[in-house]
């Protein structure tokens, strides 16, 4: 059961996405930048963690799941270092995430050869 779970909540925040990118004039870089946002917000408003508790990677997993790392994590940082966990907290939480990223990126350039349009 907790594979259709997260099957399904993930499908319905990729579906949100594509009504946008369908129904509305958002650019894709705008919608990514909302469904980040909107996760940073739910996490604010301690909703995120329910879903994800619910859904487990079908949460986690998309865009709204970055934000709800980033939020979580200067959450955690403000509680043990104050302040400066504002400006901290969300890179170190997201670190291995982007380090990956950054690595498979470079490693898929180097196979591939990308084009500039």
């Amino acid at each position: 059961m907790d594979y259709v779970r997260s099957f399904w909540v993930g499908g319905l925040i990729c579906a949100l996405a594509q009504i946008l990118l369908d129904k509305t004039k958002m650019t894709n870089a705008r919608i990514l930048v909302l469904m980040v946002v909107l996760g940073c917000l739910l996490e604010g408003l301690g909703v995120y963690r329910l879903l994800i508790d619910f859904a487990g990677a079908g949460a986690s997993v998309p865009l709204p799941g970055f934000g709800y790392l980033l939020a979580k994590g200067v959450k955690s940082k403000i509680d043990s270092d104050g302040f400066i966990g504002i400006f901290t907290g969300g890179l170190t939480a997201a670190a291995s995430g982007i380090t990956t990223v950054t690595l498979f990126s470079f490693i898929g350039a180097l196979i591939f050869n990308p084009q500039e349009k």
